[in-house]
């Protein structure tokens, strides 16, 4: 009799952590074992290699647990994919403020994965126990989601200002930081002007790594209820997160030179977060004991693709000249 965790087997859970384990020792050792400069074609071709492993996985839930394990792990998956469109947006800046050249970008990124994969681990851990316990806990994340879709539709969102950031200050005021980059390294040790002595400094490359951590956990708090909202199953909800933000390095090059191109796609974003936290309470208004699955993932994969389709439309009409 296999060990169970979480409601899944063991190997399942082993299985998995050791095909992430592959996936970026690959990524870093083979494909990226000196440090380059990552184009935009390169960058759309490694996204297209981890979409396809993680549909690929996907197909795996299909068939090993089932069909509706299978629609809940893609649904989860496209709307994590999509939520993390946002978080590139924020990664740009956090690059942009602290002159972060495209050389040591992919580092930041790849050691910002790493920290997602435990940090995810952790929430959606508390998020799994506080559900198992208290299954109200479900309609709140859903009221969140709703709250969240409404307030992203009505409310003007402000570029956040990263040299405001009380985080930065923080590091700045408790810590020795250097002014400028030392290549690759986060940590160098140099003289301290003010005693004298050597000391060791964090560069601007570490702290970029640490506000892109938090940028994560911060966009956590929407992308975790929002999968809960959809399947309760620990294993699928962290499978399709992790799949999801896996690409997002590759991806981040790409959409980086083209972001300006999604300027629409956040009210598709809002919809999607209020029709996930409203079937939760519409199945129960219908006597329903799950929303159907394949309707769920069908009318979150129309949003988005509409919203997709309506960004690309409207901003080339944009830039046509009058």
């Amino acid at each position: 009799m296999s060990v169970v965790w979480l409601g899944t087997p063991l190997w399942m859970w082993a299985s998995f952590f050791a095909l992430v384990i592959a996936i970026l020792s690959f990524d870093l050792g083979i494909l990226h074992k000196e440090n380059k400069e990552i184009g935009v074609a390169e960058s759309v071709k490694l996204s297209a290699f981890y979409i396809a492993l993680g549909l690929t996985f996907g197909g795996w839930v299909w068939w090993y647990l089932g069909s509706e394990s299978g629609l809940a792990y893609m649904t989860g998956f496209v709307v994590e994919k999509t939520l993390a469109l946002d978080n590139v947006f924020v990664i740009a800046l956090i690059f942009s403020f602290f002159a972060v050249p495209r050389l040591y970008q992919h580092r930041v990124l790849f050691w910002g994965i790493l920290g997602v994969i435990v940090l995810r681990a952790i929430m959606i851990g508390v998020g799994a126990t506080l559900v198992a316990e208290f299954a109200w806990i479900l309609y709140i994340f859903a009221a969140f989601l709703v709250f969240t879709g409404i307030k992203m539709l009505v409310m003007k969102e402000a570029e956040p200002d990263v040299s405001d950031n009380a985080l930065v200050r923080f590091m700045r005021r408790r810590f020795n930081v250097t002014e400028e980059h030392h290549g690759e390294r986060f940590f160098v040790k140099q003289v301290n002007p003010k005693t004298g002595r050597m000391t060791w400094f964090i560069t601007p490359l570490f702290m970029a790594l640490v506000m892109v951590e938090v940028a994560d956990v911060i966009f956590a708090v929407d992308s975790v209820p929002a999968i809960f909202a959809i399947t309760t199953d620990p294993f699928i909800v962290y499978t399709s997160n992790i799949f999801a933000i896996l690409g997002l390095r590759a991806l981040y090059f790409a959409l980086a030179a083209m972001i300006h191109r999604f300027r629409y796609l956040k009210p598709a974003l809002a919809v999607v977060l209020i029709f996930i936290g409203s079937k939760i309470f519409v199945a129960d208004l219908l006597g329903l004991e799950k929303f159907p699955a394949a309707l769920s993932l069908g009318v979150t994969f129309a949003i988005i693709a509409t919203g997709v389709v309506w960004s690309l439309v409207k901003t080339r009409e944009e830039q046509q000249p009058a």
